[in-house]
Formats: C-alpha cells, structure tokens, sequence
C-alpha cells in the first residue's frame, strides 16, 4: 500500500494530522497505561476484597441455613461488610449475562468471583449505577448481594476517562480554529492569483501569517507590474496605430483626388488591408483586461455572429447549438473570440457549422469547417500569436496570423481551454471549453 495515498492533499487537513495524531496517540497511550497499571490494579484488589466478603457471608449462610442466621448474617454483613444480602428461595440464576459497557469491569470481577467462591454465580454491574448486583446459588435458591459499586470497582476510571475525552475535544476544537485561521488566508491568496489570471479584478489584504503575508505582498507586487506591463503594451501599440493612422488617411485622401486606375484601386486595397493589420494588433495589445465579468448567453452571441455573417452573404449551419448556453464572462472578448473562429473556418472552407454540448462543469462550443485543416503536429504551432501556416492554409491569406492566438487567450482568460482537432466536416474543428 503506498502511503503516499492515505496522506491528505489538503493544507489544512495535512496540518491538523500533525497536530491531532500525536495527541490521540498520546492520549490512547496514556489511557491504556491508566488502566493497566493503575485502575485495573486497584480494581483487581477491591473485586478480590469484595468477592472474598461474598464468598464468607455464602460460606456463613451454607454452615447453617435458619432463617435466625440469617437474619444474623444479613445485619452483620450490612454493618460491617457494606453489602445487602437477600435470600431469593427456588430462584435460579439468570440464563444470560448482561455485558458492562468497559469489559474490563466484567473481567477483573469475574476472576476475582470465580478465585473465592465454589458455587455457581452471576453478576450484573449495569442495571445500577451505584451498586453491584451478585447472585450465588445456595441450596434452596439464590443469595442476592448488592455491593456498593465503590467497594468493586475503582471509582476514578470513568472521571479519568471524561477529562480526557474533554481535554481532547477542547484540543483538537482549538487546533481546528487555529489551523483554519491560518489556512484560510492561503485559500485567499490561491483564489485571488487564479481569479487574477482569468483576467478579473480582485482586492486583497495581506494577512494570516508572516509567511503568508510576504508571499501575499509578492503576489500583490507581481499583479501590479503585469497589469503595468499591460497598459504601457496597450498604451505602445495604441500610440503606433494613431501615428499610422495619420499618414494612412493623408494617402486614403490623395488617393481620392487621382484619376481612377487599376494601380489606384490596388493601392486602396494595401491601405485597407493595413488598417485591418493595425486593428488587429491593438486587439491583441489590449488582452482581456478593460472589460468586467457579467452573466451571458453563449447561445445568444453565436446567433448573433451567424446573422452578421448572414447579411455579409455567407450561411453557417448553427442547428447544433443549444437554446441556451448561460455563463459569467465578458461578452465583448467572448463575441470577438467566436468571430475570430468563424471568419477563420470561413477564409478556409465552404461550409461551416456551429454546435455545442455541456457537462456538469463546463459548456462547449465547436467551430468546424471542411477546408484544407490543420496537421496535428502544427496544432500547438497554430495558436501563437504570428502564426502562419502558409503551406497549408494561409496562402495569399490576409491578417497577421492572431485570429487562432487571440481566440485561445480569451478562452484561457475565462478559466477554459481552446483545443484544435480534425473535424468530421474534413476540415478543423476549433473547441472552446469555458467553465460554468
């Protein structure tokens, strides 16, 4: 068995093992040395005292059963002896044994019965909580002794056993409070660098340990230079894109003043094509970040990108989608992320449909088209950012390659996945995973 398995994965978990299981054991240590050499040894003593009394009042009655000797017998052992006898005649002695809940009560008066007396016997130590209830069988029914349960029994077993029980409940309450208090603000700081990474804003105090606190101050620090890195990145290619911007209208404009030509016309195209380029580079500088987590219907955004792609003059097969898709994201990086995916499928194949599925955790959309795909050895190429599979699908194409990279870095931002695989359409099949 590899012990690796038993031990729990959990900090919290893993920290109370280490404080609980040295106290239980001690504690399961000290209790058996407690009774093995300190109850059990006293108890022994006052059974073997308290059968020793039963067995002479038996052997007393036995010399001489009158009723006068008995009445004798029964002052002398209540004054002296501390025992109520009572003479059951034509009783018998009980069939079953009624079992103490600490079977070493029943053992150690047992022994200590069966070393003093010849006679048939049976005890009960249950049925009252002070006193003992002993039967010898005599001839003409049954002797009943109640023995007071002190003069059997050691009377500091259970309290021993009851503020032990409490000092353990009260340690492991306490070790419970603590642990969790100072886990909790690790289980913060995990949640806070996952929430960050799906691109959310999340506020956070330092707290709980030292430890802690550093590595939460570390990741507060870390959080502030990426989003900086982030804005000066934005701010850069933003800047680039005004800037070119300027010279692009002043030839867009000249263009418009010279007679019409086919170089003209071809000119105008470059241009256009340059601003899409420059479009396309603000939009992977921008990221995931300027936009806030709302409630949305995935559905709805793909039928609303079917319909734009309807009235440009192009049909997708959107049957396999499901009425509806709810989930929490931003819906402006979700609806380019699926555009991306379709304007793709739709550079590269004829036919192109839009389905999805759903588990328990999860919703899917799927992306297939039947152009030319992907080989699968290229998949992992694909997805970064200036991509161009030229041999394969890309040629004469326009865009930088940062269709697939931006789809992918939306999917991940919202704490899901982008996967590429063959299409049973013959072409790709793009699956974004995104978590309920």
């Amino acid at each position: 068995m590899d012990l690796k398995a038993l031990i729990p994965r959990g900090l919290f978990a893993r920290s109370l093992l280490i404080i609980v299981l040295p106290v239980a054991i001690m504690q399961m240590v000290v209790t058996y040395l407690f009774f093995d050499l300190h109850w059990e040894q006293v108890s022994r003593r006052l059974s073997e005292g308290a059968a020793g009394d039963v067995a002479l009042v038996t052997q007393l009655y036995a010399d001489n059963p009158t009723p006068e000797n008995l009445a004798s017998i029964t002052n002398y052992a209540r004054a002296d002896l501390r025992l109520s006898v009572a003479l059951q005649k034509q009783a018998k002695l009980p069939e079953r044994d009624r079992l103490a809940v600490i079977p070493a009560f029943d053992r150690t008066l047992r022994r200590a019965l069966s070393g003093s007396l010849r006679q048939k016997f049976w005890f009960d130590t249950t049925r009252y909580p002070d006193y003992v209830d002993i039967r010898v069988e005599v001839p003409g029914g049954v002797l009943r002794f109640l023995a007071y349960r002190d003069r059997v029994f050691a009377s500091t077993g259970g309290i021993f056993i009851l503020w032990l029980a409490g000092a353990t409940i009260l340690l492991a309450t306490v070790s419970v409070l603590f642990i969790r208090n100072q886990v909790r603000p690790m289980e913060r700081l995990a949640d806070a660098a996952e929430r960050f990474g799906r691109g959310e804003n999340v506020s956070l105090k330092p707290a709980g340990s030292a430890e802690v606190r550093r590595a939460t101050l570390a990741f507060l620090q870390m959080r502030g230079r990426i989003q900086r890195h982030i804005e000066q990145r934005t701010n850069l290619l933003a800047g680039v894109s005004h800037d070119l911007r300027t010279p692009l209208t002043r030839l867009k404009l000249q263009l418009a003043m010279m007679p019409p030509s086919s170089d003209i016309d071809e000119a105008r195209k470059d241009i256009v094509e340059m601003e899409g380029m420059l479009e396309e580079y603000l939009a992977f500088a921008q990221g995931q970040w300027s936009e806030e987590r709302e409630v949305l219907d995935l559905a709805e955004i793909a039928r609303a990108i079917i319909q734009d792609v309807a009235r440009a003059g192009r049909d997708i097969d959107g049957s396999g989608l499901a009425d509806s898709l709810p989930t929490s994201g931003r819906p402006i990086a979700l609806k380019r992320c699926l555009s991306n995916l379709v304007e793709n499928a739709l550079s590269f194949g004829q036919t192109v449909a839009l389905s999805s599925s759903q588990s328990e955790d999860a919703i899917y959309i799927y992306v297939d088209d039947d152009g030319p795909g992907i080989a699968p050895e290229s998949y992992e190429e694909a997805l970064k950012p200036f991509s161009r599979l030229d041999p394969a699908r890309n040629q004469n194409r326009k865009g930088v390659g940062l269709g697939l990279a931006l789809a992918y870095d939306a999917a991940r931002s919202h704490g899901g996945n982008l996967v590429l695989s063959r299409s049973t359409l013959g072409g790709l099949r793009v699956s974004v995973r995104l978590p309920l």
